[in-house]
């Protein structure tokens, strides 16, 4: 390396997306992922509400203290 070369170096490259674009991307993962998240938990959510249906709810509360 002579010393001229050492004054002139390159500068690094600009990143390929901008950061308003990587925020979107970011989001998109995340979002797709509490939607995988929702579906695979429906089916014991749903359980879960029909027990609760049959208790009675909000209206049980003499019944089940």
């Amino acid at each position: 390396m002579t010393a001229m070369s050492i004054g002139m170096r390159r500068r690094p490259r600009r990143a390929a997306m901008s950061g308003r674009q990587l925020l979107a991307a970011q989001a998109a993962v995340v979002g797709s992922l509490v939607a995988a998240l929702i579906v695979t938990e429906l089916p014991s959510i749903l359980r879960e509400v029909r027990i609760y249906r049959m208790t009675g709810g909000l209206r049980a509360n003499r019944r089940y203290p």
